[in-house]
């Protein structure tokens, strides 16, 4: 189903209704401030293989952590002060930063090398629906291999079976996130996208 909620004023029963569906363990469509994302509980192992199913792809395939703020951050990737900092200045915005995971990300999420990409959107809705959940969101994009994102949150309804809503909050972008590996030194460039990589080639 699709659920209307204002991009620049969520109304608070609709993010709950949203909320409701990610702690029943079931997987939806969100916008990020890049593209639209499909994402589920962190914590809940069955939910995190639905949307593995969902996006038909293997649990080698990294997923993104999306967080409300930074002072979430901490309780899941270990954030030192050079890495703070950049934090800080980038988000909320376009990017997704890989810093070392802390015990209390999930292994089945966590890469080889124990890391765990981090997203703050300059979103307000999916940044409220964490804020409400209480915990982030894993996501990855609502795009099949091969195929450019979905823009249109019906197309998304349509194209992964299996969600149990898409919120529409209008059309979405088609550029992801710029991924930044803040484990290495300098920091490494992964993923050119939508935030501008200047400040790190």
């Amino acid at each position: 189903m699709l659920l209307e909620i204002s991009p620049d004023h969520p109304e608070p029963r609709k993010i709950r209704r949203a909320v409701e569906a990610l702690e029943a363990g079931e997987v939806i469509g969100y916008p990020t401030d890049t593209v639209y994302g499909l994402g589920c509980d962190v914590m809940n192992k069955r939910a995190v293989e639905r949307l593995y199913a969902i996006k038909q792809i293997d649990s080698s395939h990294k997923l993104a952590f999306v967080c409300p703020d930074l002072s979430e951050i901490a309780r899941y990737a270990i954030v030192e002060n050079q890495a703070y900092r950049i934090l800080r200045h980038y988000l909320p915005g376009p990017y997704c930063f890989v810093l070392e995971a802390t015990r209390e990300v999930p292994k089945l999420i966590q890469s080889k090398r124990k890391t765990v990409g981090i997203r703050v959107p300059n979103h307000e809705v999916i940044r409220a629906i964490t804020r409400e959940l209480g915990r982030p969101v894993i996501s990855t994009t609502a795009q099949r291999a091969g195929e450019d994102p979905y823009i249109d949150p019906r197309e998304i309804r349509d194209t992964f079976h299996g969600l149990a809503l898409v919120i529409d909050s209008g059309a979405g972008g088609m550029i992801p996130s710029t991924v930044i590996d803040l484990t290495k030194v300098p920091p490494e460039v992964l993923r050119e996208g939508a935030g501008s990589t200047e400040d790190f080639v």
